[in-house]
């Protein structure tokens, strides 16, 4: 990858599976099919690229590989110049401290047994074990506050929160390493309106705050035009569209694109994505 300038870059990525799929997803005579067909993409520094299109296109699973928490097929990822699909356990380890995924589910992804604050802190345990466990808290509390939770908070568990609550947690551990680029998979899907627009306006503070670079994975398209920069428009497993964000709401060119718009109400364009 010869520009510097791109934070993250994919080139013909391709998952196939041997059952099932998605509404969308083509499967050969042998029960096959293909979840991620030939995507490439580039993220650059500070943006919010957003991956929209319904449940089954192979938004999750992209999501998923580009972090090789799924190993892709084929094709190549890298990130900040980096061939992650060439480095070994240990190198892919390292780069994970700058790569942090806000999950869909709050409930399903924080462990019941552990207490906030120490949920929080457990990845500083693992990627800076030099840390004492009393600066590990310290930093563990201020991350807390930093999205809107009292620092008592720490010596709760997780059934204690709201789902809106938890979302919250699940993002101070995803910011505690200060990564470099968080990849957020439906992270407002399982939340009420109003406290998903809660969620959405702290991302983007912390986003503006701590430098960040987002992937934002959504089936909504009020949700993408609210914060992203960028649009990817995914189908069957394929990018049928990609542009600004602008661009792509207001002008639409492939026709599937023009039927997720048809479905939902006028949208309203945040300025800061019409960049």
């Amino acid at each position: 990858m010869a520009d510097q300038n791109i934070l993250l870059e994919a080139v013909e990525l391709r998952k196939n599976y041997r059952r099932g799929g998605g509404a969308f997803a083509q499967t050969d005579a042998n029960g096959h099919f293909t979840a991620v067909d030939g995507v490439s993409l580039q993220i650059v520094p500070g943006e919010t690229f957003a991956v929209v299109g319904e449940s089954g296109c192979g938004k999750t699973t992209l999501a998923r590989m580009l972090l090789r928490l799924i190993e892709p097929d084929s094709g190549k990822i890298f990130f900040a110049g980096r061939d992650l699909t060439a480095v070994g356990s240990a190198e892919l380890r390292a780069a994970r401290r700058q790569l942090q995924m806000v999950f869909q589910d709050p409930y399903a992804s924080l462990n019941p047994r552990m207490r906030v604050g120490e949920i929080v802190a457990e990845p500083l345990a693992i990627h800076e074990p030099q840390l004492t466990r009393g600066e590990r808290v310290h930093r563990a509390l201020a991350m807390l506050q930093r999205v809107g939770l009292n620092a008592e908070f720490a010596g709760r568990y997780p059934h204690e929160f709201s789902g809106g609550q938890r979302q919250r947690i699940g993002i101070a551990r995803a910011l505690i390493l200060r990564p470099k680029l968080v990849v957020a998979d439906e992270p407002v899907s399982a939340l009420d309106v109003s406290v998903a627009a809660q969620v959405l306006v702290l991302l983007q503070e912390l986003q503006r705050e701590f430098g960040l670079t987002y992937l934002l994975i959504s089936h909504s398209l009020p949700v993408i035009a609210q914060v992203a920069t960028r649009i990817a428009v995914m189908r069957g497993g394929k990018f049928v569209e990609l542009g600004k964000t602008e661009q792509v709401l207001r002008h639409p060119q492939h026709p599937y694109t023009q039927e997720l718009l048809a479905a939902v109400p006028e949208l309203p364009i945040a300025p800061s994505t019409a960049r």
